[in-house]
């Protein structure tokens, strides 16, 4: 079955689009899409049918259509902002796109209107701190949180008004870790209320539970593993329960974490490491959701974005400072990674997204 594959590939103010063979991993370059700026992140509508991207040396965020058989895309609309953004994401019913801010310290939601372009005007920003690297919703679609690298080194918690697109912060404050960890990136658990976060200076991956509506007082009591703060029946919160190293023992080189993903199945995860050059391998216990470490996959120089498509049968990782795609058929059974093919695909690959 052929699908596509589209990549940011920001040293040349472009999107690859490609061919993708799903059944034995083999992709084609299709065509090129010039953008007025070095993309960086990607995203699609709920529906498919849309695709936005960050342009983050213009400062700018474009809404493009996908077209339904050849996947090509067409400009529909441009949007200025006063910062670039490093990451967008739709909420679930796709009629928001939220935005956070690495350079800028804040994010922002912006309103999709019915022809699925983004507004100009902005709907709401928050101020948070620098480094803001991530925003997402979960899976209810009422929580969302915000990690920060170092120097905040935390995770801002959000409540989320699906009806309004309107962020609160949550009364409870922030997580703060107890160590200069800097929370980078997220996936959510398919299966679980539980989301993985990436690490970038303490180059681990840390595991928590997010406390929902649906979540109990008493089972909040009898857990071992309590927050640092004393809010046991609020929900939108998050519980560390796990924090595991995303490199072998003995390495000493200089090393910070990029992105994580987990399998559509919720089976494994990975997360990759810029310095040690590898994506990290992890099964996830089904019951508790803990992470049990499968080794390392030795990977091109800087690993900062990769993807995993929808099948959960290929992982692809973009090598910043190579130009190159490394891709890997992922073993079903264990979660190990095999190697495929490297492809050569231009200057600073930004983002890898399958569709």
């Amino acid at each position: 079955m052929q699908t596509h594959l589209y990549l940011s590939i920001a040293g040349e103010n472009r999107i690859a689009i490609y061919t993708f063979n799903n059944s034995n991993g083999k992709i084609e370059f299709q065509e090129n899409v010039e953008v007025s700026g070095s993309p960086g992140p990607l995203t699609l509508s709920p529906c498919g049918n849309f695709l936005y991207a960050g342009l983050r040396s213009s400062k700018e965020i474009a809404t493009f259509s996908i077209d339904e058989k050849t996947k090509q895309l067409t400009l529909l609309s441009t949007i200025n902002l006063d910062a670039d953004t490093c990451y967008i994401a739709t909420d679930n019913s796709g009629n928001y796109l939220l935005s956070a801010y690495y350079g800028g310290g804040k994010v922002t939601v912006h309103r999709i209107e019915e022809d699925k372009t983004v507004q100009e005007d902005l709907l709401q920003e928050i101020e948070t701190a620098p480094h803001a690297h991530y925003i997402e919703t979960d899976a209810s679609n009422r929580y969302v949180f915000v990690p920060h690298t170092v120097p905040e080194n935390a995770i801002y918690q959000f409540l989320f008004d699906q009806e309004t697109g309107m962020l609160t912060e949550n009364p409870f404050g922030h997580y703060h870790p107890d160590e200069p960890i800097g929370p980078r990136h997220y996936t959510e658990s398919p299966n679980k209320p539980i989301i993985y976060s990436s690490n970038e200076q303490g180059s681990s991956v840390s595991a928590y539970r997010i406390r929902t509506e649906d979540s109990t007082q008493t089972d909040m009591k009898n857990r071992s593993d309590k927050p640092n703060y004393n809010a046991h029946d609020a929900p939108g919160l998050l519980w560390e329960f796990q924090t595991i190293s995303n490199l072998p023992d003995g390495f000493e080189g200089d090393n910070s974490c990029a992105q994580i993903h987990i399998d559509p199945n919720g089976k494994f995860l990975y997360a990759t490491n810029r310095g040690h050059n590898s994506v990290a391998m992890y099964s996830i216990d089904e019951e508790t959701g803990e992470l049990s470490a499968l080794g390392h996959q030795p990977t091109e120089p800087i690993p900062r974005v990769f993807n995993i498509d929808e099948t959960g049968n290929f992982l692809f990782v973009g090598g910043r400072d190579s130009g190159k795609l490394a891709t890997y058929r992922i073993n079903r059974e264990n979660g190990i990674l095999s190697e495929l093919d490297v492809y050569e695909v231009g200057e600073t690959p930004m983002w890898v997204l399958f569709l």
